[in-house]
């Protein structure tokens, strides 16, 4: 590979890479220092003067990742010094770059990495098509067939490739799906987090770059989104450099390349990439040298803007509404003929995934309170709310969990947008609404910690699920106002970088060169906080953002979109939350824990593995099952899901433990079957198997040599309830003589059983009776083969008789309510009920008949 890089990369060739990168910063530089005081001016101005706005209601958490890594783990990794695949154990630090190592071993031993990957601008790729197609333009004019055997062969079919359009590719490849989609969410975070941008915090450097840069590629006539603006400075600005260099290069570098297509792509991969380091290096070097000359004159411009900033203010409101005069009239009828008729599509095309992506942020977060208190109360104590809440606390940046969110947001299409206004791709406004997810989510999160907290100093164990209850209600409702806040500004925002630079290049043509005019309006001393270029961008911005503002208002009345009207502002509604923001983040594990002090005897004698052990991982917290089966040749853990958290093994327990019970009183006969499913359901691990299928012969074997002494006992109880019935008969006789006259008198329908009889009056039945359900006969098929006692067996017969006596007498009629036709009722539904354990029906009724 030295060789090749040597080869094509001569003293030539690098002298033309220095001379395009020097003089592309050069421009930059001259631009960056004409924004710089713009934007040192307009922070200061922001101070002063302040700004409106609703006020978050959740609290933000400054250092997210303190003490905190991402993920580690092993895979395979393909090596090009000698093309082959090797077994790499990769670390991800709260950075997001990647770290490959030899092996675990040598990360704890703290050795240096094999290397570092900043995923900027990369794309996570899990196929080799989709890979053949983006670098097949790499070499326009070197092609290679999908079908064509590809210059590397991975050794498992879950591949995952790391693609760059400047840099060097990696390729990596996993033992099981599983491992692959878990690997796909890390990385998908990893290029999340280092495209979001340049950090909000440097209210001076930030608006000066991002506006030197625009201005530069508007220069050179490119508008639009761009998705290389991504990393850090030093890389966009060697994006820049490869944007026009890059053609220049392989125009020069191509016809010499030799082998087959996929080898001389290859090859052209190797040498691009060592352009790029060679050219990011350059403009590392140029950006500080410029950076570190502002901020040597910075005190000076301070002190001009605070001497003269009313003039300032003044000078540029006079010089803005001369270019305003100039630039609306055609700004309003360009944005009436070509920006209107598409401002509620493209809304409504940013809200759909974005309201989904936002929704799904508030599921997540109410299920995983939902099972932290499910799992409270089977053992409410401290020790597990501190065990429950170390996980929740990181949830926000766990790319496992939180990918559910981030895939409602993949489904944005603005197809047939994208070349009217030069939109290059949606990958922009998805990444950035994806970061916007997990800032809501981190702030619900840490928001609802410290209510917690509070909360926990004064309550008892048994108030915990009442105590996260309350907490979580309130932060629920700071979450939606939070939330509609957030996508509203996303909407604006969204809708402004579409529009405007389309704006600007329709009217740039016809202002720009009547621009200069207007700069000798501006005193010599307020020009460099005052320039004209900036303003003619202010005027075009300010004509449009009426009509964007009235379209976000109109749709925030839909209720589909749970968006909150702008009437409705709240500020300072909870000014003792905001109190607690100021607090020192809460460990969990340390406070409520315990294990903290052991783990640090064992590591006191090197502090440097004691600081990498005691590193906290997001995606691991959750603890992997002892059960669980591992593969040996799996290149890394597993990551449970919520259903196997520690917590949930006691209620799984408990679960089987009634279900044991339960069987206990299921009949013998279908007790082999339960077992059965229940096997089939959940397979038993190890030798629980084994168990449960001699437990399950066992039971079978004794109900099979009970049945002979069943049938014995229910032979006794019969005999002893016909005599015992015969002896009732004789005095229930004597006793319903007295009533024969009355029963004479009334009209006589003979039924055929005792249910014909209760259907003659059911008013009267319903009185008699308790309960209108019948029991079941004692020798029916569903309970036969149950092991039941004689003694058991005479209860449920003379309940069963006792129950069903009140409906009808001995020969079906329906009988007065009084004591004695009570007692002609139980004797008759006796008689009955003899007549039901016969086989044949009929016949026990003509045996009842006769024997009156």
């Amino acid at each position: 590979m030295g060789d090749l890089i040597s080869t094509h990369l001569d003293e030539g060739k690098r002298e033309v890479i220095t001379a395009r990168t020097g003089e592309l910063m050069g421009e930059f530089g001259r631009l960056y220092e004409q924004q710089y005081a713009v934007a040192l001016f307009n922070k200061m101005r922001y101070d002063i003067e302040g700004g409106g706005g609703p006020q978050n209601q959740l609290l933000h958490r400054k250092v997210p990742l303190k003490n905190k890594s991402i993920f580690s783990g092993d895979l395979f990794q393909y090596l090009e010094e000698n093309k082959k695949w090797r077994n790499r154990f990769l670390f991800i630090p709260d950075s997001y770059n990647i770290n490959y190592y030899e092996n675990k071993q040598a990360h704890d031993r703290g050795l240096h990495p094999k290397g570092t990957i900043n995923c900027a601008g990369y794309r996570v790729l899990t196929s080799m098509e989709e890979y053949l197609e983006l670098l097949n333009t790499s070499l326009p004019g070197v092609k290679a067939k999908v079908g064509s055997s590809p210059f590397l062969k991975f050794a498992t079919q879950f591949p995952l490739i790391l693609w760059h359009p400047y840099a060097r590719h990696y390729y990596f490849c996993m033992v099981t799906e599983k491992e692959q989609q878990k690997w796909n969410a890390v990385f998908q975070d990893c290029v999340r987090h280092t495209n979001n941008g340049l950090p909000e915090e440097c209210k001076v450097q930030t608006p000066a770059f991002t506006d030197a840069v625009r201005l530069f590629r508007q220069a050179h006539g490119h508008y639009g989104t761009w998705d290389m603006m991504c990393g850090t400075p030093p890389q966009i600005l060697a994006n820049l450099v490869m944007e026009t260099l890059l053609p220049e290069m392989r125009d020069l570098i191509t016809p010499k390349l030799k082998g087959k297509m996929h080898e001389r792509q290859r090859n052209w991969m190797l040498i691009s990439d060592a352009v790029y380091g060679l050219v990011q290096s350059q403009t590392r070097a140029q950006y500080e040298a410029v950076v570190q000359s502002c901020e040597a004159g910075r005190p000076p411009l301070e002190t001009t803007i605070r001497t003269d900033m009313d003039q300032i203010i003044t000078s540029k409101e006079h010089v803005s509404s001369k270019i305003k005069a100039l630039v609306l009239p055609k700004a309003e009828k360009l944005l009436k003929v070509s920006i209107q008729p598409y401002i509620s599509s493209i809304l409504d095309a940013l809200m759909e995934p974005t309201s989904r992506g936002f929704f799904e942020v508030r599921d997540l977060f109410f299920r995983e309170l939902v099972d932290m208190s499910k799992n409270l109360l089977n053992d409410g104590n401290k020790e597990k709310l501190g065990e429950h809440m170390e996980k929740i606390s990181m949830l926000a940046f766990h790319p496992v969990k939180m990918q559910s969110c981030y895939e409602k947001m993949e489904s944005l299409s603005l197809e047939g947008l994208q070349q009217r206004f030069d939109v290059s791709s949606p990958s922009v406004f998805v990444q950035r609404a994806q970061i916007l997810m997990r800032e809501q989510m981190d702030d619900a999160v840490y928001t609802f910690e410290q209510l917690l907290h509070q909360s926990l100093e004064d309550q008892e164990a048994e108030d915990l699920c009442k105590t996260s209850q309350r907490c979580q209600d309130r932060v629920i409702k700071k979450f939606d106002y939070d939330s509609s806040t957030v996508r509203k500004k996303f909407f604006r925002e969204a809708l402004l970088q579409i529009f405007i630079p389309y704006m600007l290049k329709q009217l740039s043509p016809s202002c720009s060169a009547e621009l200069p005019r207007f700069q000798e309006l501006i005193f010599e001393d307020f020009s460099r906080f005052i320039l004209v270029e900036n303003i003619f961008e202010e005027a075009v911005l300010h004509t449009v953002m009426k009509d964007i503002m009235m379209a976000v208002k109109e749709a925030a009345v839909q209720r589909r979109h749970n968006l909150y009207r702008d009437s409705i502002v709240l500020t300072n509604s909870d000014p003792n939350l905001h109190l607690l923001g100021e607090n020192p983040p809460i460990d969990w594990a340390e406070e409520y824990g315990g294990g903290q002090e052991e783990e640090d005897g064992e590591n006191a004698g090197d502090p440097e593995a004691q600081k990498r052990r005691r590193m906290k991982q997001v995606v691991s917290m959750i603890q992997v099952e002892d059960n669980v089966f591992v593969l040996p040749n799996e290149s890394c853990l597993e990551v449970p899901a919520v259903d196997n958290i520690p917590e949930e093994e006691a209620e799984v327990r408990s679960d089987t433990s009634l279900s044991q019970q339960s069987e206990k009183q299921v009949p013998n006969g279908t007790k082999k079957d339960v077992n059965k499913n229940a096997i089939d359901e959940k397979p038993p691990t190890n030798g629980s198997a084994i168990k449960e299928e001699e437990s399950t012969t066992e039971m079978s074997l004794q109900g099979t040599e009970s049945k002979s002494a069943i049938d014995c006992a229910i032979q006794e109880i019969e005999n002893a309830v016909q005599e015992e019935e015969h002896e009732l008969r004789t005095q229930k006789t004597e006793e319903s003589s007295s009533l024969k006259e009355e029963t004479a008198a009334e009209e006589v329908r003979p039924t055929s059983n005792c249910e014909e009889g209760a259907r003659l009056n059911p008013a009267d039945t319903n009185k008699d009776s308790p309960s209108s359900t019948e029991e079941e006969p004692l020798d029916s098929p569903e309970r036969e083969g149950e092991a039941v006692t004689p003694s058991d067996q005479q209860e449920n017969h003379i309940t069963a008789s006792t129950h069903d006596s009140s409906q009808c007498d001995d020969s079906g009629f329906h009988s007065p309510t009084n004591e004695a036709a009570e007692e002609k009722h139980q004797a008759g539904k006796e008689e009955c009920n003899d007549s039901e354990t016969g086989e044949d029906t009929g016949k026990g009724e003509s045996a009842h008949m006769d024997h009156q």
